[in-house]
């Protein structure tokens, strides 16, 4: 929060209270922390809240500003630097019905009243793409091209719908996701851009473990595949923290992953599980962001939900 304004949905102003004091305790300020009381059914605003896009910037300048987002659809006017776009949310594929509400929520957050607002009638969550801010993005055929979302919708459609919102010109196709997750495949579990050119993939050692040949399956892709531009990318290896399982009767995989990490302004957010991978896994995410701090925060418990730190926030460009 020292470094970027920090915008939280709360249900209400007790909840707010609630956030505030539990700050107090540890004296973390909170003078950068936005409330908005917004009810949501459930904590993943990455994949039901509002993609925010911005303005082409030319060629020449993109050397200069490097930490410029995504760009712009092609409708995007030229009296805003920023607008979002409204996808809709049918929670992961129909699985979960009272959690298919949160397809409301961006409606509901009054401070976007204020920015310019696309929508994008496709069926679609944030955590099923990650991009380079320069033209590349990366998502799963798991996901996008899965029946349960838009059935309907031809790989070069998706496409299509990608290049026109968020100005994706080259789609890069991994095959899946990991084990436990029940988003059909979200590549912000298996692999990340830290760089236009570079990115981190996850990959498991362990060869009796299922992720074992899925991670390594989606690493031969990388290997072949190259950027908006035809360059060959940096790629960089990063653990998996070991097979994670629910407690009680109904045990079941959790999709634990420490690529599901969130970028800011200075630092970089690390989820951690108590495993021995924990370390090497900090200090390989330290190698690529130099001029960020790298902070772990243990998500052992937050997993249970199925999600982690890049799952419950979505950047905002300035």
């Amino acid at each position: 929060m020292p470094h970027e304004k920090v915008n939280l949905l709360v249900d209400d102003q007790k909840t707010a209270k609630q956030v505030l004091n539990a700050l107090g305790t540890k004296r973390i300020p909170a003078q950068n922390l936005i409330f908005h009381h917004t009810k949501t059914t459930d904590t993943w605003i990455r994949d039901y809240g509002p993609i925010f896009v911005k303005r082409v910037i030319a060629r020449s300048e993109a050397t200069k500003q490097s930490d410029r987002s995504l760009r712009l659809p092609r409708a995007f006017g030229a009296r805003n630097d920023v607008a979002y776009i409204k996808w809709i949310f049918n929670a992961w594929g129909g699985k979960y019905a009272d959690l298919a509400k949160d397809n409301q929520v961006v409606e509901r957050i009054g401070a976007l009243k204020n920015i310019q607002r696309f929508d994008a009638r496709m069926i679609f969550e944030g955590g099923s793409i990650d991009v380079n801010g320069r033209g590349a993005g990366l998502t799963t055929e798991q996901c996008l091209l899965n029946p349960n979302r838009n059935a309907k919708l031809p790989r070069k459609a998706i496409e299509q719908y990608l290049k026109n919102y968020l100005g994706i010109t080259k789609v890069i196709w991994l095959r899946q996701g990991i084990e436990g997750d029940d988003t059909d495949g979200h590549v912000d579990d298996i692999t990340r851009f830290v760089g236009p050119r570079a990115l981190v993939t996850a990959a498991e050692n362990d060869s009796s473990d299922k992720n074992h040949a899925i991670l390594k399956g989606n690493l031969e892709i990388l290997r072949s595949e190259s950027d908006q531009e035809g360059r060959r990318f940096h790629l960089v290896e990063l653990p998996m923290p070991g097979k994670i399982y629910s407690g009680g009767a109904a045990k079941r995989r959790l999709p634990a992953s420490y690529a599901n990490f969130y970028i800011a302004n200075a630092v970089v957010l690390v989820p951690l599980y108590s495993h021995r991978n924990d370390k090497l896994a900090l200090k390989i995410i330290k190698s690529v962001f130099p001029r960020r701090k790298v902070i772990g925060l243990d998500c052992s418990a937050l997993v249970y939900g199925l999600g982690s730190i890049h799952c419950v926030t979505q950047q905002e460009p300035a």
